[in-house]
Formats: C-alpha cells, structure tokens, sequence
C-alpha cells in the first residue's frame, strides 16, 4: 500500500463533505465576498482554484462575471466542471490545467488564491506579487495564507511536516502584502469551529467514514493508521497554533 494510494482515496476533491478545501463558513465566505465586491462583468482568476467553489460564488455574485480557474489537479478540475454545468455556469467558468506561476493571464477585476502560496518558488512573497500583477490598477485580491497563531511546539511542527520560518505572524502577512503593493481593506481569520470542521470533514473525517464502511477491505489498517496521525497532529499538535487569514486587498 504506498502512501499515494492513501491520498488518492483520501483526497479532497472526491470528498462530497468539503465545499471547499479551506477552513471556511458559509458566513464567512459571504463577508469574504461582499468585500470583494464583484461587479457586473468582472473577470475573476483563481490560482490553485480547486474545483471552484468560491470562484463559482464570486461569479455568481454580480450579472456577466466570468471566472478563470487555474488548478494542476484533474479530479478537482472535473468536480469543477460539473459543479459548472450543474449551476448553468458553463462558458462563465473555465478551468485552466497549469501551474499557477505559470499562467500568463492577466487584467482581471480580482484574483483569488487561497492557501496555494506554495506553488510559487518564492512562496507567500512571490504569490502576492504575481497576484498583484494580475489585476488591472483599481482591482482588488483575496488572499489566504498560513500564519502562527503562536509559536509552533515541537508537536505542532511534526503534525504539519513544517519549519518554524515556514509562516510568520499575522501582522507580517499583512506586512508582505503591503511590501507587494497591496492595502489590506479587510483581515479575517479562520475561527477554531472553521477549522475543527474543517479537519472533521476533511482527511480525518473521510478517511474515518471509508474506513467504518470498509471493515475487511486490505487497505483498511492502512487508512486507519493515516487517520489516527492526522488526528494526533492536529488535536495534540497544530490545533490553535496554525492559522489561516483571508485578506481582501486593493491596489
């Protein structure tokens, strides 16, 4: 059993229970989008868009929006374009399967990008640089990215398979957004029940689920041992130390 296979059965883009893979509220999704502001006709790019929920939102938020998603995984592409089809969104919503560094596209109303600094070389820096660059002068970004709630423990490093400098303090985040040219409009941050249903529905819980309904599958103590070490570097780890921050940034 290598540990690919683990992740593919485990994976977030087959996981019905995520609306999006982020540590998000309905509530808080909206307050994120009407400080976006779409309007009518805006372009919107989302980098490492997943299936495009949020995308999808945004688009859906004010007549004639259209969307580009940016996003290298096919399972979380085709989940899009059906979710697209679904919501007669098609033709409004289009998937690009390239890295995000590499897109070329640029002029749009708002670019998105939550949690997918890391496709960057340069990481949050480079992100919210590229970022910036994408949108015409006037247009806005919202941005989601790690921080410390706290100094990392041990513990919450080897949950996370992280370094100390992997994020910094929530004010440094602003901070690298400001160096990028970018004014922050609205900060928020992912409250404890986000995250602890976020982790509930995410590996942890679909993972649990598979395996309650495969007892005598030969995969079975596999997925179990996997759930049992998300569990533990979350709740005896990283839980209250990592954080996520929206930022809803003008230019």
């Amino acid at each position: 059993m290598s540990a690919d296979e683990i992740r593919a059965l485990m994976s977030a883009p087959g996981n019905d229970r995520l609306t999006w893979n982020t540590p998000l509220s309905e509530e808080h999704a909206a307050q994120l989008i009407a400080a976006c502001a779409p309007v009518p006709g805006a372009r919107i790019a989302d980098f490492g868009s997943g299936w495009g929920e949020l995308l999808m939102r945004l688009v859906e938020a004010a007549p004639g929006c259209t969307g580009d998603g940016i996003e290298t995984d096919p399972e979380a592409v085709a989940r899009g374009l059906r979710l697209a089809g679904e919501r007669g969104l098609t033709g409004r919503v289009r998937f690009h399967e390239v890295p995000a560094a590499e897109y070329q596209g640029d002029g749009y109303d708002l670019a998105v990008s939550i949690g997918s600094s890391h496709a960057w070389p340069g990481g949050t820096s480079e992100a919210l640089k590229a970022l910036r660059a994408a949108v015409r002068p006037g247009g806005r970004v919202l941005f989601g990215d790690g921080f410390w709630e706290r100094e990392p423990s041990p513990e919450a490093l080897e949950g996370l398979g992280a370094e100390p400098g992997d994020f910094g303090s929530l004010l440094e985040l602003v901070r690298q957004a400001e160096a990028a040219g970018l004014r922050p409009v609205q900060v928020t941050v992912a409250d404890q029940r986000e995250w602890d249903l976020f982790e509930s529905a995410a590996n942890i819980g679909r993972g649990e689920r598979w395996a309650l309904a495969n007892p005598g599958h030969p995969l079975h103590a596999a997925v179990t041992e996997a759930v049992d070490a998300r569990r533990t570097g979350y709740y005896g780890g990283y839980r209250g130390t990592l954080g996520l921050a929206y930022l809803v940034l003008s230019t």
